[in-house]
This record gives structure tokens, sequence and C-alpha cells, in this order.
């Protein structure tokens, strides 16, 4: 499982997306000395996504037969420079449904990963966002470094099969060499690929983009929707330009007082909540669950499933192995969201019994493997995001040292998310800060969703975002479910509570929850 320090793959809904599933946004344009808060969008029918974005169809019409329109913003490459080179940030949008009247400005979303498209994204999730459509614009964008908008590339499709069915949990120094090998070579190919771009892919750097785009849009405060990632996202924003923010809700949160180390070890704890809750969940129903006979039983088995892979593969999707790594990986994908549980269980039915193609394709999904064999950008993105944004890099020795606590925390997912850690080792940029800042005195109220039973976002983060927005600033909702995120669920109270703070401005009380 392959996972940087942050939450990963738009979790839920950027990989799902790619399931489901003119403009040009290059790097290194010439220096300009136009205002760039002055230019003009030319809004134009969207394209197909390209491979970077995850592939696949045109987005169809929307359900009352308009068009998903598609623009290119541009932007500096380095803020540091303002007046030094451009590039092009891809957006898209669906414009207001509802009475022009009434209309309150662009709602613009943020999918997470980092490194998610939300141009191929937010054409996939349209309708659960319909009722915000009445009187927004519905506007989501690739950010820099993903892909249209100065994508990085790392490794080719060949490269990244190898990459993904490496060890992720060495147990020798040998293997510990190659995990590091492999490591240096996926970094050295981003530098040699991607190097104007790298040191200026971090999150401050996309907020000011935000901004920028807040502007050009024509809107005199931010109007927001962050998901996952896009919850520090919008935070980091909240922190730089806090009299700009309108509405903006933070759903599946970040906690954004933790280092990356901190980062992966929520997560082991959080994806093990998760994996006790499946469990509970199928040994809990009338019929017999397939795949245990009791909670305990069903991890027992999921354990020694793993352990025997580390040193025999099964049969994948030809002519790849399902390895340890990516059963891990197939595994922490299906509990992104309660729906895909099914699909764990019968992954797991038939790994036992030697088929691992439903594991793998789950595998595939988190990565942003297509059914053919090619890569969305999404890893590059994470990767290179995460490394600009977190300053920690962490040896191997001080893994070593860490891993009974990632064990303690998660007997299936503390060994990988603890190597996980070396990503940014090597790392050719510096990174930023331990953690963003938040801080956004002055800000208008911003609702913050936690989620009990968020695996990659554990629940605690929502509470500890509030704290550091400030005294005033966040207001914390909470949703007792399972899966990432919480507006996603269709959970009538959240989704009512979320649309009447976005469409009539009205704030929920603090510690409102619903399940």
């Amino acid at each position: 499982m392959p996972n940087p320090s942050r939450p990963r793959a738009a979790a839920a809904v950027t990989v799902t997306a790619l399931l489901l599933s003119s403009m040009v946004a290059g790097c290194g344009g010439d220096a300009q000395d136009e205002d760039l808060t002055a230019q003009e969008l030319s809004w134009k029918d969207c394209p197909a996504p390209s491979q970077a974005e995850g592939g696949g169809s045109a987005p169809s019409p929307l359900p009352d037969g308009d068009q998903w329109e598609c623009a290119t913003m541009k932007a500096p490459l380095d803020w540091g420079d303002p007046k030094g080179d451009t590039i092009g940030i891809a957006l898209i949008r669906a414009r207001a449904s509802g009475d022009e009247s009434r209309r309150i400005g662009s709602l613009i979303f943020n999918f997470g990963g980092p490194g998610g498209s939300g141009v191929s994204t937010l054409p996939a999730f349209g309708e659960e966002y319909a009722a915000l459509r009445a009187r927004y614009d519905l506007v989501s964008f690739d950010p820099r470094g993903v892909g249209r908008s100065a994508g990085v590339r790392c490794e080719n499709d060949r490269q990244l099969d190898a990459y993904f069915q490496q060890d992720g949990t060495p147990d020798d120094a040998v293997e510990r060499t190659a995990l590091q090998d492999h490591t240096k070579d996926f970094n050295a190919a981003c530098e040699k690929n991607s190097a104007k771009t790298l040191p200026n892919v971090r999150t401050t750097d996309a907020a000011r983009d935000m901004d920028l785009m807040r502007q050009i849009l024509g809107d005199d405060r931010l109007y927001y929707f962050g998901i996952s990632y896009g919850t520090e996202l919008g935070g980091v924003y909240a922190h730089l330009f806090p009299k700009s923010v309108g509405r903006a809700v933070f759903d599946a949160v970040v906690d954004p007082t933790q280092t990356s180390e901190q980062s992966s070890l929520g997560q082991a704890r959080g994806f093990q909540l998760a994996l006790d809750n499946y469990a509970e969940d199928c040994t809990s129903r009338t019929q017999d669950c397939p795949v245990g006979d009791t909670a305990r039983d069903v991890e027992d088995r999921i354990a020694k499933l793993l352990e025997n892979l580390d040193g025999k593969p099964i049969p994948g999707i030809f002519p790849r192995e399902l390895t340890q790594s990516a059963a891990t990986n197939g595994i922490a994908q299906a509990l992104y969201s309660q729906d895909f549980w099914e699909y764990l269980t019968e992954g797991l039915e038939q790994a036992y019994t030697g088929d691992g193609k439903v594991l793998m394709l789950l595998s595939d999904l988190m990565n942003g493997r297509n059914e053919n064999g090619e890569y969305s950008n999404i890893t590059a993105a994470n990767i290179s995001i995460n490394c600009a944004d977190d300053k920690p890099r962490y040896s191997t020795a001080h893994v070593l040292q860490k891993l009974p606590e990632f064990r303690a925390a998660s007997s299936v997912f503390g060994d990988f998310l603890a190597w996980s850690m070396v990503s940014c080792t090597d790392w050719p940029v510096p990174g930023a800060a331990d953690h963003p800042d938040v801080s956004a005195p002055g800000s208008v109220p911003i609702l913050v969703v936690g989620n009990t039973g968020d695996p990659a976002t554990p629940y605690e983060g929502a509470r500890k975002m509030v704290d550091a927005l400030g005294r005033g600033v966040g207001v914390e909702l909470t949703y007792k479910g399972q899966g990432h995120g919480a507006y996603g669920s269709k959970n009538k109270c959240v989704q009512a509570a979320v649309n009447a703070y976005l469409l009539d401005g009205e704030v929920p009380a603090a510690g409102t929850v619903c399940s």
C-alpha cells in the first residue's frame, strides 16, 4: 500500500470516479505583464478526460440537458514571481439551474487526494450535488501538478506496474534495500520529467490559485466544498485569505495539527477501525458470513492471506499477480465506502480459493490504473504535493523504531503505513512545514463535518480542525456512519444541514449529531 503521508486518493470520491468512468494546460508559458485577475475564460464543451485525469468519455449532459463546460485559467508557475512564467489550470463547471436572481456565485469543489482530478470527478458525482446547483455554478479544477494542470510526470505505465507490485513491507535488509531503490528510482523520474513543476505544487500555491479563480469567476468571496485533502486546502485558503471566505464546508477532515508520521499512524488506526466494522457487519448478519465465523476470525483469515501472499502471490489480472501489497491496497480501497464492502467480501472469497482478480481490480482503482493498463497521474501528483508540503524526512532506521507502534495500531495496515513514510526521503524538493497553518481569525463560520467511521481521515481530525481554525470560525457537525466522508453517504440529516448552510446561510448548532 504505497500510501504517502496525507490522505490518499480523493478517497472514495476520486478513485470511484476512475471506476465510473479546447483546454491546454501546460507548464512554463512565457513571462507576462498582464493582470491575471482581468483574464476572461473561454468556456467550451468538455473533451474526454486525458490519461492523466483518468481517461474515459467526455462528460454526459446534465439531467436537465445542460452541458458541462470547460476552460483553462492562466496562473503564475511560481507565486513568488507572479510576473514570470505561467501555467494553465483546467476548470469545469455546470451553470446554476435556478432563477438567476437567486444565484449566489460559484461553488468550488476539491475532492481530495491530493492528486485527484476535479475535472473528471465532478461530472461523475454531479447528481449528488444537484440541490446545490439551484443557487450555484458548480465548479471544480485540476489543482496544479494534477491532470491537465501542468500534471507531474514520473514513471511510465510499465514502470508503475512494477512500482505497485513491489514489497511494501520489507522483512530483511535485502528487501529494505529493494524498497529504497524503487523509491529513489520513482523520485528521480519525477525530477527528470517534472523538475520545473515540483517546487511549485504546494498547498499554499493551490490556495492562491483558488483565490485567483474566485476573482476571475466574479465572486467577492469564496464559496467552497472541500473533501478529504480538500479540507486541508480549504483551511490553508482560510488562513491566507480569511476575509475572503464566504461559505465553506469541510467534509472528511484532515487533522491539520499532525506531522506526516502522525497522519500515517492515525490512518493505521482508522483503517483498522473500518476493517473491524466491516468484519462485525459481515458476521452479524442473519446469513453466514462467507469470509469468517466471527469478526476476529475474519481478521485472522485476512492476516493469514496477506502473510501467505508475501511469499507466494496468486494469479491476479494476467499477466500480473496479486501480491501482498496489491491485496492490502485492494482491501483498503474497499474500506473507503460501505457500498464497497460487498466487493471486499467477494474479493476475499475468491482470494482464499487462489483467484486474485477482484482484489487486484480494487487495488488498480486505488492506484488510478484503467483496464487498458494506463495510469492517471494521481500517484505522481499525490507524492509530489505531499513531499512539497511536508518537511519531515524519515530514515529506514526511524521506521524500524516506529514499527511496533504502527503494528499495535493495526495488524493489517500498520507495516504498510509505517514504510510509506520513506516516500519523501530522497525527494528533490524540501518540504515546507511540519503541518499546515489553518488559523483563520476574522473568517466567517466554516462548517466542519466529521464521520465517526472514517478510515482515511479519522473522526478526531474534525475537532482538531475546528480548534485550529480558531474561536468562532469552525462549527463541528458529527455523522455517526461508515466510509470516507459524510455528505456523499446520502445521509438525509447531513445533506439537509449542509444544504441549508450553503444555500441559505443557516449555520447548524455546534455539536449537531447525525446518525
